[in-house]
């Protein structure tokens, strides 16, 4: 297939690279020309615009921040709305509000284009693994079209409805997660206040029913006070802030989303935008001065 990529971050560039590798004719555009020059270098092709990628691709997949960043690519002068033709497709792999990937899509189903919201989970070792969880909201024609595309890049692809849909499943998985990432936090940093070796309680909590994902990685980093991997805070702190506007435009209360959320207010304070979600164990110490350590 002819293929357009945009965002060429941690993630985007291992799986615009997957795709490249599995043969697909693509093409690439970046704000920065230099982001794109190791894809360029293993046979990638460039566009000086979104529009211009638009027009030479099939299918364009995006992999960006946040909801601005998609509306901007696709409405702007020279965006990708400018480019497409009837019955191509736009897939965006990025993390959006539900009401946002919406409009995108009635924008579109105007003009006779494609859409699909697909945000992932996995994060940066998931891409460069192609081992991504991939959910999907759009129609099951337009999602049968794509299918080949996300065996390419994931490990588990669920189509969880309509559009908006994915981004919904997605919102849900960031809440368990950071919750979980929280919850990991205050356990170990009880650990420490008793004066207890903290990797021996991780090691005896992954014995147990208390043994997730989140603590075993984590958690590790937690012990080990690395907090200089992973995904950045910030990015989680973006995840928090459409879960709770959603929560609050349809009256769902989310009390343990509400109280994550401040803890990572805090963690932004502290100046821990661009560490691993786990410094939010940092927070809890600035919040106990008799451990001897502030944020992080």
């Amino acid at each position: 297939m002819k293929l357009g990529f945009i965002g060429l971050g941690d993630m985007g560039q291992a799986m615009a690279r997957h795709l490249l590798r599995a043969g697909h004719d693509l093409a690439v555009w970046a704000r920065r020309e230099a982001s794109a020059e190791s894809l360029i270098a293993d046979g990638a092709g460039w566009c000086g615009s979104p529009a211009a990628l638009a027009d030479r691709s099939e299918v364009v997949i995006t992999m960006v921040t946040g909801s601005a960043d998609v509306h901007d690519l696709v409405h702007r002068g020279d965006g990708l709305l400018a480019g497409f033709d009837p019955g191509n497709l736009h897939i965006d792999m990025s993390t959006i509000a539900p009401a946002t990937a919406r409009a995108l899509a009635a924008d579109y189903a105007a003009r006779g284009i494609g859409w699909l919201d697909a945000p992932v989970s996995g994060g940066p070792t998931g891409a460069l693994e192609a081992s991504l969880a991939i959910m999907v909201g759009g129609d099951e024609a337009t999602l049968t079209r794509a299918w080949p595309l996300f065996d390419i890049l994931g490990a588990r692809t669920v189509h969880v409805g309509a559009a908006g849909a994915g981004q919904v499943a997605k919102a849900c998985n960031q809440m368990i997660m950071v919750a979980a990432i929280e919850a990991a936090a205050e356990a170990l940093h009880l650990a420490a206040a008793n004066g207890v070796d903290v990797a021996a309680v991780r090691r005896a909590l992954m014995g147990g029913s208390a043994a997730s994902r989140v603590l075993e990685v984590m958690g590790a980093r937690m012990e080990t006070r690395h907090f200089d991997k992973g995904v950045d805070a910030r990015l989680h702190h973006k995840d928090f802030a459409l879960c709770l506007a959603e929560a609050h435009a349809l009256g769902a209360p989310l009390p343990v989303a509400a109280a994550v959320a401040q803890q990572l207010n805090a963690l932004m304070a502290c100046g821990g935008a661009r560490k691993d979600t786990a410094a939010l164990l940092t927070v809890l110490e600035s919040m106990a001065p008799a451990a001897g350590r502030g944020c992080a």
